[in-house]
């Protein structure tokens, strides 16, 4: 159990049944063509699991959340926490604000959908406030790559070899990297993430 961040394929995208997101798709749509924006309809499928194949993202959010909103209120303001942190989708168009819709999500009553270029800029700024090593962090997060680099160890060895401000709140750090690579793979992929 837990709370986990996951990319969603066209199948489950456009399901209207209980499982599915397509109440969501289809109240996105039609707000954006009210916005005068194209409807989101390329949506990939879901592919087969390979590890490290980066065509899927899962990530669990365990650790506390203290020193990532406190850093999130020293680098950003008010609005800008709100993109990062306050959707329930994230999806790969740019939008100059976030899409409210009257959906209920996993979490929420309603659905607060963003995009994932802003998320991303955001993101990076946060990165480079505590120097993140974007090298060393795993790329795919296709099966808890980035929650197992830093629970499972690899985080406190590169941590204690490197330098930079990002070795010393891992917890922190990982919240910065979970929504970069987020962002990243929404992008890469075209696909949504939702929590769930």
């Amino acid at each position: 159990m837990g709370v986990y961040l996951v990319s969603v394929g066209a199948q489950e995208w456009c399901d209207d049944s209980e499982d599915g997101r397509g109440e969501t798709a289809s109240a996105l749509n039609e707000e954006l063509r009210r916005r005068g924006l194209p409807p989101y309809e390329s949506v990939p499928e879901e592919t087969d699991f390979v590890r490290g194949s980066g065509l899927g993202f899962e990530e669990k959010l365990v650790p506390p959340m203290d020193g990532f909103a406190a850093l999130c209120r020293a680098h950003l303001s008010r609005e800008e926490v709100e993109t990062l942190c306050g959707w329930s989708v994230l999806v790969p168009l740019s939008l100059d604000e976030e899409i409210w819709l009257p959906v209920e999500s996993s979490y929420t009553e309603s659905t607060m959908v963003a995009g994932a270029p802003q998320v991303l800029a955001l993101a990076e700024r946060l990165a480079a406030a505590i120097e993140l090593p974007d090298d060393e962090i795993p790329a795919t997060c296709d099966n808890l790559d980035l929650t197992m680099w830093f629970l499972d160890g690899p985080a406190k060895e590169a941590a204690t070899a490197g330098s930079g401000p990002w070795r010393d709140d891992l917890d922190t750090c990982f919240y910065v990297a979970l929504y970069l690579r987020a962002a990243q793979h929404s992008l890469r992929r075209g696909c949504p993430i939702v929590y769930c």
